[in-house]
């Protein structure tokens, strides 16, 4: 809860310019907490009359789109937009609710626009992907997958060196875990798949 406040309290600074008002960001934390642990009808009710803070409009909205509200979803993503028109996350989530809604038309659209300003991003690339897929081009398809695999390398090598570094503070265990995760993150085998494996049977010896 404590670090959520945090969270909060430092979102709330990056999106507004006033003093931070206190009772908005304890909300917020208070949604943080309980959409983390899947409770998203309390998330909701949590941030109902919140107008005017965009990340908790955000999480508000994701809530929603979690709980089956596509129609709530779709309002609240609008409203960041509104507040604030280059949030990435809320773009992201429109194409998600206007895909579910049948328009297709309107989520290529979007999806065409987040990719002029983030083709390395994984998570649009994959939209891209099985929008394409459900218009019947697969090829296009598959040349869009393939280049999410190829990012994927990126994110297997940040958890590569947070493995190395949790090693060194002498979090074995999790260093293992990072290290399990970033192998199967890698698309094809690769050099970075012997430094995993070689930092595994390292750290396994020690901590027999």
């Amino acid at each position: 809860m404590k670090f959520c406040f945090i969270c909060a309290v430092i979102l709330f600074s990056a999106s507004c310019a006033q003093t931070p008002d206190k009772e908005t960001v304890r909300l917020y934390a208070r949604a943080c907490e309980a959409y983390a642990q899947g409770r998203f009808a309390e998330t909701t009710e949590i941030l109902r009359e919140t107008k005017k803070f965009p990340p908790a409009l955000m999480l508000r909205a994701k809530a929603e789109y979690f709980s089956g509200d596509l129609e709530k979803a779709e309002k609240s993503c609008r409203r960041v937009l509104k507040l604030r028109p280059s949030s990435y996350e809320a773009k992201l989530y429109m194409v998600r609710i206007l895909r579910e809604k049948g328009d297709l038309t309107g989520a290529l659209k979007l999806t065409e626009s987040l990719l002029a300003d983030n083709p390395q991003d994984i998570r649009t690339l994959r939209l891209a992907a099985e929008l394409a897929g459900e218009r019947g081009k697969n090829d296009e398809a598959a040349i869009l997958l393939d280049r999410a695999a190829e990012l994927s390398a990126e994110g297997a090598m940040v958890l590569l060196d947070r493995a190395r570094l949790r090693w060194i503070a002498g979090r074995g265990e999790e260093a293992l875990e990072d290290l399990a995760r970033a192998r199967a993150m890698l698309p094809w085998d690769t050099p970075l798949l012997r430094s995993i494996i070689n930092l595994e049977n390292l750290i396994k010896e020690v901590m027999r």
